[in-house]
């Protein structure tokens, strides 16, 4: 148990550090193609809200199926959650380091305006995404229900012991 925890705590240090190291070393790049740092917060936020929305569709909590089924939907979900928390934590890498005085923690320009875009873009987009499937929802609803009291009014929404 012990050297398992170990292992696995160093996996995840390791992880960490190289995309870390991955973000600092391609944030520059990414921040001086066209659109510059408002785009790249822009499209990051698409894809966090994208992600999180994909992994809402596929939760690996449904029973049923085969294995496979059940092994492709997990996979699926840990794909959005990839998708939904990458940018961000790609974003956070670009921003000064607290207690860090190398320069390989040193603020690379253009990273806050690009936080920012991602916020502003992610809520929105968000809202709007909530906004349209619980108005769809709720449409829905109403749909039944209004279903449900046409067939009461024929008699045929009762239980066949209220029939009688």
């Amino acid at each position: 148990m012990i050297p398992c925890l170990v292992v696995g705590t160093g996996l995840v240090l390791l992880l960490t550090g190289l995309w870390k190291r991955f973000a600092r070393d391609t944030i520059p790049t990414v921040l001086g193609l066209p659109g510059g740092s408002w785009a790249l917060g822009a499209a990051l936020a698409l894809i966090t809200v994208l992600g999180v929305i994909g992994g809402l569709r596929c939760t690996p909590g449904v029973s049923g199926g085969t294995r496979m089924a059940r092994g492709l939907r997990s996979a699926g979900t840990a794909l959005c959650c990839s998708a939904a928390f990458g940018p961000l934590f790609y974003l956070l890498s670009g921003l000064r380091a607290r207690n860090c005085h190398s320069t390989s923690c040193a603020y690379i320009p253009g990273t806050g305006t690009a936080f920012l875009a991602y916020v502003v873009t992610a809520g929105l987009v968000g809202w709007f995404v909530h906004r349209w499937i619980s108005a769809r929802a709720a449409d829905r609803l109403a749909m039944e229900q209004a279903r449900v009291r046409r067939l009461r009014k024929k008699g045929k929404g009762k239980s066949r012991a209220a029939r009688r």
